[in-house]
């Protein structure tokens, strides 16, 4: 065992699936969103966890994600969600994986490229009905239509947005993105097409939005066990699939004033018990929870006390009097009757819980727990 690790458990996962499951439409579908390694909680086995149980599509961001899935032999329906380069689009067709596709030079080349074939490529068509990033804005799509329908070697399989504020209470903006979205549909049926997959709900679109279910949804922040946001009521109980742990390295006695770490920030003003841990911002752990992060030893909170450096942190365990070096420290997740939340790190950081997970879930070991697949 190394001397700091992540552990993903695959257990949890498939609890928050179920929890999917019970709140979407008997008709719905799921997307399982693995974009960035899985939130950093890992691609290929949470991939594998996830079509095991019954996802219909896998959603990433980049090509190259999808080539890591196709080479690992996870043959699935896959949706690039930033679309396909130019340079990738022959394989991507001759793989069968689906661009979410939002320019029309890429959809011409894409045309030539799958008659060259003598096949058919599939694509999804993103539309911007309020998020301003990518996508076809929803009042130019009706000419974006006439021309990509009228394009040989391509099916219209999906049609999908995304919601910009679905995790705020105040659902008036993705009422007004859905009904835009509504109007591209309404555009879509008047020229006697019809697609297989309409999509726009994520996490917070499913939990808020049952109307916006379509025939597929994309959860992605909510399979990790976390709330899109802290403003939602939140009707579903989750579990955390990723906790952060390590060993005490060394326990030292310090007097009085005794500088603890970089820049001499933390003086302790009594006779102190600290303890170094062998984590930094190399592993992911936020430099600001310096002076200002939590753990548990022993089933007690301890302060971080000094800065986080690359590869250590110190923290106060003067009240836990019963630690001992090699004890496990959990940075991130439960020990005994408390835990250590991602929303909890992500507040002191004035961030969001999928920073932590994707910056945490680079650390270098991994280990994944209740039945993971072989990587």
């Amino acid at each position: 065992m190394p001397l700091s690790w992540v552990e993903i458990d695959l257990a949890a996962l498939r609890h928050n699936l179920l929890q999917v499951r019970k709140r979407m439409s008997a008709r719905t579908q799921i997307i399982g969103v693995v974009k960035s390694d899985a939130y950093g909680h890992g691609m290929l086995p949470i991939a594998r966890e996830l079509v095991s149980g019954g996802v219909h599509f896998l959603a990433v961001s980049k090509f190259w994600e999808a080539q890591e899935l196709l080479v690992a032999g996870i043959r699935h329906p896959i949706l690039v969600l930033s679309g396909i380069e130019p340079c990738d689009m022959e394989e991507a067709i001759r793989q069968q994986v689906r661009p979410a596709l939002f320019r029309l030079d890429h959809a011409e080349l894409m045309s030539r490229t799958a008659c060259r074939l003598d096949t058919e490529a599939k694509i999804h068509l993103k539309v911007d009905t309020g998020m301003g990033r990518l996508g076809v804005p929803y009042e130019r799509a009706p000419a974006f239509l006439d021309k990509l329908l009228a394009l040989p070697g391509i099916k219209l399989e999906g049609i999908l947005s995304h919601f910009a504020a679905a995790d705020e209470s105040d659902k008036s903006y993705s009422e007004l993105q859905l009904s835009r979205f509504r109007e591209v549909l309404g555009e879509l049926a008047g020229r006697g097409h019809a697609v297989q997959f309409i999509h726009i709900a994520n996490s917070a679109g499913l939990l808020d939005l049952p109307h916006a279910h379509f025939q597929l949804i994309r959860p992605g922040i909510m399979l990790y066990g976390s709330p899109p946001s802290q403003e939602l009521h939140f009707p579903a109980r989750l579990k955390p699939v990723m906790s952060l742990k390590a060993k005490i390295l060394q326990l030292k006695d310090v007097p009085a004033g005794q500088p603890i770490g970089y820049g001499r920030t933390f003086l302790p003003e009594k006779p102190s018990r600290i303890a170094t841990i062998p984590v930094g911002y190399d592993d992911g752990y936020p430099r600001l929870l310096s002076n200002q992060g939590q753990v548990l030893v022993c089933g007690q909170r301890a302060a971080v006390v000094g800065r986080v450096s690359m590869n250590l942190i110190t923290i106060d365990v003067t009240h836990v009097r019963q630690a001992k070096e090699d004890d496990e420290v959990v940075l991130l997740g439960e020990q005994m009757d408390d835990r250590i939340s991602a929303e909890e790190i992500a507040q002191t950081c004035a961030t969001i819980s999928y920073e932590i997970y994707c910056s945490i879930g680079r650390h270098r070991f991994k280990y994944f727990l209740n039945g993971a697949a072989d990587l």
